[in-house]
């Protein structure tokens, strides 16, 4: 079985001048169409990632994670922790009912898991 990269994220303290640098460069779209802060990100390419800027607080890290698709949330979270990784969030649904979780590596880097909507209602 693959697991996909299927989405990312910028954290970022200032996601107002981060999308416009990106927005400057690149071209890219973005949308704030939701109550949490969160802005979407459509790159406009041929075979690329959709992603998003999600504000963190000030003097908090900012990195680029990366969400890979899994069929099972837990049981990947399991591995993780197996594998000598840790869970920083565990499985929740968002509004438009994709599945999604936070981990980290066992070198300490974040990342994501996701499901789609049409197999996180599966999980529940």
């Amino acid at each position: 079985m693959t697991y996909p990269v299927i989405h990312w994220q910028m954290l970022s303290a200032d996601p107002d001048a981060t999308s416009s640098f990106y927005a400057d460069l690149f071209g890219w779209s973005f949308s704030e169409a939701n109550g949490l802060g969160y802005r979407s990100v459509q790159t406009k390419a041929d075979g690329g990632l959709d992603g998003g800027v999600w504000p963190v607080p000030k003097g908090s890290p900012e990195t680029v994670q990366l969400y890979v698709q899994v069929p099972d949330i837990d049981a990947a979270l399991e591995q993780v922790q197996a594998l000598g990784g840790r869970m920083l969030m565990p499985r929740q649904i968002l509004p438009d009912g994709d599945a999604i979780a936070l981990a980290v590596d066992p070198l300490g880097r974040s990342f994501g898991l996701m499901t789609p909507r049409s197999n996180a209602a599966d999980a529940d």
